[in-house]
């Protein structure tokens, strides 16, 4: 089922060709009821927003599933090839993996710990990415990640901003096996908090408290800070602010495009085949989630540098936000949507409903206006 692309007005003036103009009482009928209908039925049938944050079906078997859905039985020889994959995935894969990524966070705390005694002299800096680097391809390594950069000429420089679309929290390793990033982001408890003070006594992340990034010119006055320091790393943001399947990128939310740095902006396409890298942050939990990924046959990616973009004079942060994230959408071969990812957990804003509702009421008073002056 493929969705029309028409207008309201010419929807309705197709709709009411049949219909002979009521001499007083504006344009309405209720047979203008039928558009509305239909076009809630389509939007059902055919949803932008929430088929993005599942999983993408696969065409084909790829020894995980046969398809995005429980297992079923085919046949003798599927299942008995299918019940080995099991068992090389859990019982040889997933041990070494957890060691893996096990020595990788332990190396991470111990490393950037050492490092952060060390005064700041220039070699404390050498270290720190030394350290966070092999922390994070010991890490890839416990997800069995393949990972394939282009255009390493176009890798985001120091006081800049790196900014790419959004697909899970491994997104975060895949980057860094490849190059050192100031994280920016919120302040934890439990094991994340013991990691986030470990990596800040080293190198300048970016972490507020929970009641500062709801400041928004803190925030800004920050980014900021760090961007215009240029011995700084270059701060990594996914603007998209969620989780997105792979098969999309959302709306960009402009924050990081008003800061004023340079953008670099990167592409990251995940290959579905060999395991799927989407985060379902409302079925899965972080610890089954990465189970899952340590289960899987590995994690096979693209990643793409692309040029270095500038805000163009005359040019807003929501137009700038919106031409990168058209750049990244068409080297990474995904769709270019102007949904905002919020609308994961949230209702559609009623302003939305609103101007549906204006732009009918106009067309309504315009056709009585029309009449009368008739």
């Amino acid at each position: 089922y493929q969705r029309e692309d028409g207008s309201m007005e010419k929807e309705l003036e197709e709709l009411r060709r049949s219909r002979p103009k009521p001499p007083v009482g504006g344009d309405f009928t209720f047979s203008d009821c039928f558009y509305f209908t239909r076009r809630g039925i389509e939007s059902i049938i055919e949803d932008e927003v929430t088929q993005r944050f599942t999983s993408e079906e696969l065409v084909s078997w790829n020894l995980l599933t046969r398809t995005s859905n429980d297992f079923h039985y085919i046949s003798l020889k599927l299942t008995l090839v299918y019940g080995l994959g099991i068992f090389v995935r859990y019982c040889i894969l997933a041990p070494l993996r957890i060691t893996l990524a096990f020595i990788g966070l332990s190396w991470l705390v111990i490393g950037t710990s050492a490092v952060g005694l060390l005064p700041n002299w220039r070699v404390k800096s050498w270290l720190s990415e030394w350290v966070h680097i092999m922390c994070y391809r010991i890490c890839a390594r416990g997800l069995s990640a393949a990972i394939q950069y282009h255009n390493r000429e176009n890798k985001p420089k120091k006081g800049g901003i790196c900014v790419a679309n959004h697909t899970s929290p491994i997104d975060i390793v895949i980057l860094c096996n490849d190059g050192c990033y100031a994280m920016v982001g919120q302040v934890h408890g439990g094991l994340m908090g013991v990691v986030q003070r470990a990596m800040v006594r080293c190198c300048p992340h970016v972490w507020f408290e929970r009641a500062e990034m709801k400041d928004r010119h803190l925030v800004t006055k920050r980014l900021k800070d760090h961007v215009n320091d240029k011995t700084k790393l270059p701060i990594l943001i996914f603007p998209e602010g969620t989780c997105v399947n792979n098969t999309s990128v959302m709306m960009f939310k402009k924050g990081s495009f008003e800061i004023g740095g340079t953008i670099y902006p990167v592409a990251i396409k995940y290959d579905l085949k060999f395991g799927d890298a989407f985060w379902n942050s409302s079925k899965y939990s972080m610890v089954s989630y990465l189970l899952r990924m340590m289960t899987s046959w590995a994690l096979v990616c693209n990643v793409w540098y692309l040029p270095a973009m500038h805000q163009q004079e005359g040019e807003d942060a929501v137009q700038f936000a919106n031409r990168v994230k058209s750049a990244i959408a068409h080297q990474g071969g995904l769709v270019d949507l102007q949904w905002d990812g919020g609308l994961k957990r949230a209702k559609v804003k009623a302003t939305f409903k609103e101007q549906q509702q204006k732009k009918y009421s106009t067309l309504v008073v315009r056709d009585d206006s029309g009449s009368n002056s008739d």
